[in-house]
């Protein structure tokens, strides 16, 4: 998915073991970041989280266990933010967006940011799909559906952007700030 940040994810594949073997032709750096584990995602991409005013995100191979990873790195953040009265609620939101985008968009990368403003907190999951989620309320006992309905009784505010590859689907929480 070329577009929105795959060349700045580069830089990131150089802080991790898998940078250190020599390029083969033809390998993109997507078939690199698929190579990484998600310790070395972690390690890369919790930096560029951390600044509250970045626009940076962090791209995540789109594979079941982004999920646990992309909740890891959330929780990170907002414990250096802080923030630790929300990490359940974040928790549970980030895995439902993260868990959506990888089980129904069909892209190989998904991208996570996380941008604090007075007052605010945003959680991104951005993919390379550009159909809009639709809130649907499963049936009762359904193991799948509900995910859109819990982000949005647990949000304070939540949506979907179309970019120019793809959508950023995002929940907002109110902050205290201190």
């Amino acid at each position: 998915m070329a577009g929105w940040g795959e060349v700045d994810q580069s830089a990131l594949l150089n802080r991790g073991a898998a940078a250190d073997a020599p390029p083969e032709p033809g390998r993109s750096a997507l078939a690199a970041l698929e190579r990484l584990t998600p310790w070395e995602l972690e390690r890369a991409g919790l930096p560029r989280l951390r600044d509250p005013a970045g626009n940076q995100e962090v791209r995540l191979p789109s594979r079941g266990e982004s999920g646990p990873l992309a909740r890891k790195l959330v929780l990170s953040v907002l414990r250096s933010w802080g923030l630790t009265n929300l990490v359940e609620v974040v928790e549970l939101l980030t895995a439902e967006l993260v868990a959506n985008a990888v089980r129904h968009t069909g892209g190989r990368t998904i991208g996570l940011r996380m941008l604090r403003r007075p007052g605010w907190l945003r959680i991104e999951v951005r993919d390379s799909s550009r159909a809009l989620p639709c809130l649907i309320v499963a049936e009762p006992g359904a193991e799948y559906g509900n995910g859109l309905v819990v982000v949005n009784t647990l949000a304070d505010r939540w949506g979907a952007d179309l970019l120019p590859r793809g959508k950023g689907v995002w929940f907002e929480l109110k902050i205290r700030e201190r």
